[in-house]
């Protein structure tokens, strides 16, 4: 009996010695696991610490796709104005706001009348006149009043100064009112002769038509958005400008009265950047290099 019982004693530690042998195992895999999953943690840690460093997290503005108006359009109610006429809406983003536009007038009045559109200073403006171009939105058109104030209108397809597109855009480049109703003598006036500039009907919305001015014009209440200016063809503008004028029904005598201004085309070039001229090569005796000679 005896021998039976340290058999049952032995089998029953070997039993005991086997848990916690296994037990044991289980806990030194726990501490290999935790061991493992706290050098990964420091070592990624680590990375993202040093790729911070590095300004891996910095946002870059080149990656943002989304681009920013450059020019809102507002809608008009062709139902509301049947003078108005739909050719769609300019694009608001990636339009230029730097350089020039040349905008060329050809009308039935003489030379070709042509412009410099200045980007930077209006380019809502001049983006809405290259757009309507292209649309030949102005073509066959009348210049149907010659003001009071010294500038020939135009671009106005319907001729009865209340047409345009089916948007209309803000003011851009209105100036400043004269210090005083009479300015002083030899003072630069508000739109000098060969400026080209916006009608906003009502003052503040800016549609399709446009002024050219033959004469200096420096009024009290300055209303009209400077585009540009004009670099050929004035002659044609003050030409037209000397044409009489009778009444357009409204009272003011502003209409010409025996001939009808055609703007037969008005065309828009792609924008072009201000050229800088390079300096000039120094020699090897440290004086500036010769120009070459005209002709």
């Amino acid at each position: 009996m005896a021998s039976s019982r340290d058999r049952q004693r032995k089998l029953a530690r070997a039993k005991v010695d086997r848990q916690l042998v296994r037990r044991a195992a289980a806990a030194r895999r726990r501490r290999q696991i935790q061991a493992g999953v706290g050098a990964a943690i420091v070592l990624a840690l680590v990375v993202a610490g040093s790729a911070w460093a590095l300004g891996a997290f910095d946002s870059d503005p080149k990656q943002n796709t989304a681009a920013e108006d450059v020019c809102l359009w507002t809608p008009q109610d062709a139902t509301a104005n049947t003078n108005l006429r739909d050719v769609g809406t300019p694009a608001t983003t990636g339009l230029p706001t730097e350089g020039t536009r040349t905008m060329t007038v050809v009308t039935n009045q003489g030379a070709p009348i042509t412009a410099e559109l200045d980007l930077a200073s209006a380019p809502c403006a001049a983006a809405s006149i290259a757009y309507l171009a292209s649309k030949s939105f102005y073509d066959n058109t009348k210049c149907h009043e010659i003001t009071t104030e010294g500038a020939v209108r135009c671009g106005d397809p319907s001729g009865t100064g209340l047409g345009g597109p089916t948007y209309s855009l803000y003011d851009e480049n209105v100036p400043n009112p004269a210090p005083s109703a009479s300015p002083a003598p030899g003072a630069p006036a508000t739109y000098p002769k060969g400026t080209v500039a916006m009608v906003s009907t009502p003052p503040g919305v800016t549609g399709s038509q446009f002024l050219i001015f033959f004469k200096d014009s420096t009024p009290a209440d300055p209303k009209y958005s400077i585009v540009g200016r004009v670099t050929g063809g004035l002659a044609t503008v003050e030409k037209i400008g000397a044409l009489p004028t009778v009444d357009n029904g409204a009272g003011a005598k502003v209409k010409p009265k025996d001939d009808d201004v055609v703007v037969q085309s008005l065309t828009v070039t792609e924008p072009a950047s201000a050229e800088v001229t390079p300096t000039p090569a120094s020699s090897a005796s440290g004086s500036p290099a010769a120009s070459p000679s005209a002709g």
